[in-house]
């Protein structure tokens, strides 16, 4: 098995096929395909499923996406302690984080450390689901994952880096009355939803349903990030993230909850299993206020 066929297969589960990880790469379709086939012809597993044109991870493939992470940072670990001579940092720093926080306080903290440490990358990825927070970490997906609290794991560092509120956002022409709304008193305007076990709106779901309202489900959409567009559309209201609904607070009807509904987000990291780069990362989130 060689490097280049390791990043090869991460390039096509990170750009979720092989064109984009071809142009991602600056190398040829083909040239992508053919050390991926002799990867799988080597492990005697087959990585993906291919459907039409698209790339779908088999359950070997999952599998090996976080041994192949870690295979690449310990490559980068030489490769940084061959730099160390020249005092430049090289390497590839690593972070998943949840959807609706990736953004404000990561990535100040990410242009920082862009500027100390020009040289070295950062793959900045997604976290589809919270509750597996801890699991990616120890499954070596990556160094670090930023998500809502609580972040349980056996070993886990955890720096918090601000709070969250949740407000209910509502299609454009909506009559309300001003001011905060009890979620007992919610309309009963049918409601955007995403699936339970995803995301901290479980909890106010449920406050909802404690409350004795039931609005009237509209849809059931697996894709989060298109509650807004849903909203918008006229399909109906949901329950969002402060700062996604202000970004359409001009187009759309916005209104806060009460009692006031919130919930702190973090980093988090295992300190025994982290590279030079990722040892770089927490000395600069020690400097934060919340600092570990």
């Amino acid at each position: 098995m060689e490097l280049r066929q390791v990043e090869y297969f991460l390039a096509v589960v990170e750009h979720e096929g092989i064109g984009g990880a071809a142009g991602a790469l600056g190398v040829a379709q083909p040239t992508v395909s053919q050390a991926l086939r002799a990867l799988e012809r080597e492990l005697g597993v087959q990585l993906f499923h291919r459907i039409g044109r698209g790339m779908v991870l088999s359950s070997a493939g999952r599998t090996m996406v976080g041994p192949a992470r870690q295979i690449v940072r310990d490559v980068g670990v030489v490769e940084d302690l061959l730099a160390a001579s020249e005092g430049e940092l090289t390497g590839r720093l690593e972070i998943l984080t949840f959807p609706a926080i990736a953004s404000g306080a990561i990535v100040e903290l990410i242009a920082e450390f862009r500027r100390r440490y020009p040289r070295v990358a950062v793959r900045f990825g997604e976290l589809r689901d919270e509750t597996q927070a801890a699991a990616v970490l120890e499954d070596g997906h990556c160094e670090f994952v930023v998500a809502h609290l609580p972040i349980a794991g056996e070993g886990l560092e955890v720096v918090v880096l601000g709070e969250q509120e949740f407000v209910l956002l509502y299609p454009p022409g909506t009559s309300l009355p001003d001011g905060p709304i009890a979620l007992q008193d919610l309309p009963t305007s049918p409601m955007v939803f995403v699936p339970r076990g995803q995301s901290v709106a479980d909890e106010i779901e449920e406050q909802i349903r404690v409350g004795g309202v039931r609005p009237p489900l509209a849809v059931l959409s697996e894709h989060r990030e298109e509650r807004l567009p849903m909203v918008l559309a006229g399909i109906g209201g949901t329950i969002v993230e402060r700062s996604a609904a202000e970004s359409v607070a001009d187009r759309a009807v916005m209104r806060s909850v009460e009692p006031r509904i919130a919930r702190p987000f973090a980093i988090a990291y295992d300190p025994a299993a982290l590279s030079p780069v990722g040892h770089a990362f927490v000395e600069l989130l020690s400097e934060q206020p919340s600092g570990p």
